[in-house]
């Protein structure tokens, strides 16, 4: 009984972390996205793409329609949004991940 308290404890340790690192991966890409629009016109194209990749993908993928401003930069935004969120997730994921690694190599 013990045995699978652990484990569901261990499972939901995982978990909240994972649900942390989205929502830490949302805030990042939400400011990193507002920073590279605002400083879009001092950095270069290779720049904004490292820090706000969702800003240059966003560009290809929303539709030249005509429609309202508002529809259009709304269709714009969410995907810049997503595309960051992920991306930062990722990365956060990987950061966690390595600090994994590099503390059970320690123990051993």
């Amino acid at each position: 009984m013990s045995d699978s308290l652990l484990r569901w404890k261990r499972v939901w340790k995982t978990v909240i972390l994972v649900m942390l690192l989205m929502a830490a991966g949302a805030a990042a890409g939400f400011f990193m996205l507002g920073f590279a629009m605002q400083n879009e016109p001092n950095l270069t194209a290779g720049a904004i793409f490292v820090l706000s990749p969702g800003l240059k993908v966003a560009e290809y993928f929303t539709p030249i329609t005509r429609q309202s401003l508002g529809s259009t930069f709304g269709n714009f935004l969410r995907v810049a949004i997503v595309i960051n969120s992920v991306f930062y997730f990722v990365i956060f994921t990987a950061v966690v991940a390595l600090a994994r690694f590099v503390v059970c190599r320690k123990k051993h």
